[in-house]
């Protein structure tokens, strides 16, 4: 009679050992992918974004992030506000209108600011901001169009009670001042772009930008306090991941270029000429915005500029204070010594 062979101690010891170091490999060196939605608009200072989603540059920081592109950006705040996307690009006067409407909505990184992107376009016959008094006017109410042309406005001692305000997005802008509707109209690249290019370059022109008021129309990564707080590290490969794809717009200029420009439906060459427009801001730089500062670079600065402009259209009710527009904690991580 013949006894089975049973394997001994250490063997079983051993393959227990080896499922325990499997289990712990796969939870800890294969970690899940955690998947995020960004609500975004087409503008080209958000290219290192576009950039970064195309290349998968989100990836090895076990990330899958899907752009959600919306025509009016607008619509984005509410979105995070309802978790239908778990954070988005804004302009900062979003930011403060949001705040002062009590939601809990933060900058966690500047990405950019308008550099001449943002522009007040008119025909020929208008030439200052003096002449826009009695004229009809094409613009996003509640946004950075309506923001930059308030502003303008009232570099002349104007304001919106003396224009004929007509609500329309950016993109059909350059459709309305086409077919002779619109004589002025207030829009951002890349239907800035489409409107100058009009009757060979000589219809339209630029009357005011972004360039004259510095800062004012600054670009930010925004997330949902509850968000930030659920998720830090992944916010944290959000912000590595644009950085990466900065860099890479920065080293590689003629193929970052072509990515941006499918994302946006334009030529390589129009993305170089949009480019000039905006200025990403570096990393180096990014603490200047949370800074207390009278500065336009700086959300105390600007954010006293936009908020007494917002208070003076009866869009918000009180001004917030700045430190609850913002979170710096990421930004801070990544430039302390």
């Amino acid at each position: 009679m013949s006894l089975k062979p049973v394997s001994s101690p250490s063997r079983w010891v051993a393959k227990l050992c080896a499922a325990a170091a499997l289990t712990a490999v796969s939870s800890t060196g294969f970690a899940a992918t955690t998947s995020m939605k960004i609500g975004t608009v087409v503008w080209i200072g958000y290219g290192p974004f576009y950039v970064a989603e195309a290349l998968d540059l989100f990836k090895k920081y076990n990330l899958k992030v899907t752009l959600q592109v919306f025509s009016d950006p607008a619509l984005i705040p509410s979105a995070i506000a309802s978790g239908a996307v778990d954070g988005g690009m804004l302009t900062y006067d979003q930011v403060i209108g949001q705040v002062a409407e009590g939601r809990a909505q933060k900058v966690v990184m500047p990405i950019d600011y308008s550099n001449g992107g943002d522009a007040i376009v008119a025909d020929k016959s208008i030439t200052k901001i003096a002449d826009f008094k009695g004229k009809k006017i094409g613009f996003n109410p509640l946004s950075p169009s309506d923001f930059l042309l308030s502003y303008a406005l009232k570099t002349a001692g104007l304001s919106d009670k003396d224009i004929s305000a007509t609500s329309m997005t950016p993109e059909m802008v350059p459709a309305a001042m086409a077919s002779g509707q619109m004589p002025i109209g207030v829009t951002y690249e890349p239907s800035l772009s489409q409107i100058l290019s009009q009757g060979g370059g000589k219809k339209f022109k630029v009357v005011f930008s972004s360039k004259n008021a510095p800062g004012l129309i600054a670009d930010v990564l925004v997330f949902d306090d509850k968000v930030i707080k659920a998720k830090p590290t992944e916010i944290s490969g959000i912000v590595k991941a644009y950085l990466d794809g900065m860099a890479y717009m920065k080293a590689k200029p003629d193929e970052a270029h072509k990515i941006i420009g499918k994302f946006m439906g334009v030529s390589a060459k129009e993305v170089k000429e949009q480019l000039s427009g905006v200025y990403n801001i570096p990393v180096a730089e990014m603490p200047k915005a949370f800074a207390k500062s009278a500065e336009t670079t700086s959300y105390y600065g600007s954010g006293d500029v936009i908020g007494k402009l917002l208070l003076a259209k009866g869009q918000i009710k009180s001004l917030p204070p700045t430190e609850a527009t913002f979170d710096a904690q990421f930004v801070n991580a990544l430039t302390k010594k």
